[in-house]
């Protein structure tokens, strides 16, 4: 079989991940960046198991900080609910892992083909028979792979419906240095999440998440959280003052479920199918999966064939997923009500170990399909 290829169009997380899946199953991969340097936009992400799979199929395994225990704690540091590593092995199958995402971007291009990567290259449009314009001329493909994220052009061509919708909290993330570590931790308060996730080399990914209308800005970022947040908990107002980067963003997520992930040799993957809010950890994770699904099912199918049963995959698991993740922003992070905030507290002190290592087991035991391994045909 002569070697087909394929374009990608996006050098995110998605898109890098489905270019190495792509070529480890025997195609000719370009991808597409319109930055002219691959940089990671973000702080730290988290690793789900079922993403560590992913990553293992893909042939890419990083170093990553394996969560040993931590739990929900109130904003003076008092223990709500426990959480146990050895449970949630048990109940995952790995240890959650954490990772800065500079080093996974890293990582996931460093498992690219030589020249695979074009990056400062702008595409101007594309063709459902696999035609990809840019600002230099064009390239003929058996596959485009649309993983140009949130705000994707592809998907506005594609489906003009579509759109976008503020999640209804904004974030502010960094990573500081400490020496003495802390463990894995979630606090909540009316319409707030905090969060700590140690990574290594005694860096913390921290986050502050917080209900409020869209848009709102502020003149010195750091003053506001001090001001907000610096009578919390240690190490809350330490990593506020010693992260040399607060970052602050509005979060989104797709409004209205796609219909289908494909139209003609156009297969969306990752945010641009199904961009989701973060309160499950879950984006990343998911679009690593669609990339091993995509790479996996056009291994030996023609591509009619390969497209049809990734969104037949694809679409309903994520899709399911999207919806999880708004129903837990709405009762996490973004509930404001102070009794319910109250009862929700009063509840999560009920909750034994057992029961907080099992949630999201449902979405991160899933396995991956193999990939073989194909060598590429000489023209």
């Amino acid at each position: 079989m002569a070697t087909r290829s394929a374009v990608v169009v996006g050098g995110g997380i998605g898109g890098l991940a489905a270019a190495i899946g792509l070529h480890r199953v025997g195609w000719e991969v370009t991808v597409l960046e319109r930055a002219p340097e691959l940089t990671a936009i973000g702080a730290g992400i988290s690793l789900w198991p079922n993403a560590q799979r992913a990553l293992a199929e893909l042939g890419v395994e990083p170093r990553l900080s394996a969560q040993r225990g931590g739990g929900l704690v109130d904003r003076r540091g008092h223990r709500l609910a426990n959480w146990d590593a050895d449970l949630f092995v048990r109940n995952h199958g790995l240890p959650l892992g954490a990772i800065h995402r500079a080093n996974l971007i890293e990582a996931l291009r460093s498992a690219l083909p030589d020249g695979c990567l074009k990056t400062g290259v702008e595409v101007t449009s594309v063709e459902q028979n696999g035609v990809v314009h840019h600002g230099s001329g064009s390239i003929e493909a058996d596959l485009i792979v649309a993983a140009d994220g949130i705000n994707s052009p592809i998907r506005q061509t594609l489906f003009p419906a579509a759109r976008v919708e503020y999640s209804g909290g904004a974030a502010f993330r960094g990573i500081a240095k400490l020496p003495l570590k802390p463990a894995l931790s979630t606090t909540w308060a009316a319409g707030i999440e905090v969060g700590l996730l140690p990574l290594l080399d005694d860096e913390v990914y921290w986050w502050v998440s917080e209900a409020r209308p869209a848009g709102i800005r502020h003149d010195d970022v750091r003053a506001y959280l001090r001001e907000k947040y610096g009578r919390w908990r240690e190490p809350i107002p330490q990593l506020i003052d010693a992260t040399p980067e607060i970052l602050l963003h509005d979060t989104y997520h797709l409004a209205t479920p796609l219909p289908t992930y494909v139209r003609g040799r156009i297969a969306l993957l990752g945010d641009s199918a199904h961009a989701m809010p973060p309160f499950l950890g879950q984006g990343g994770c998911q679009a690593l999966e669609d990339a091993v699904v995509l790479a996996s099912r056009l291994q030996k199918s023609t591509v009619d064939e390969a497209l049809r049963r990734y969104d037949a995959e694809r679409r309903p698991r994520t899709q399911k997923v999207a919806k999880s993740s708004i129903q837990a922003g709405a009762s996490g992070p973004l509930l404001r009500n102070p009794a319910l905030v109250a009862l929700r507290a009063a509840f999560t002190r009920l909750l034994p170990a057992a029961v907080t290592t099992r949630v999201g087991a449902n979405i991160s035991r899933w396995q991956p399909p193999r990939l073989t391994p194909v060598p590429l045909q000489k023209p």
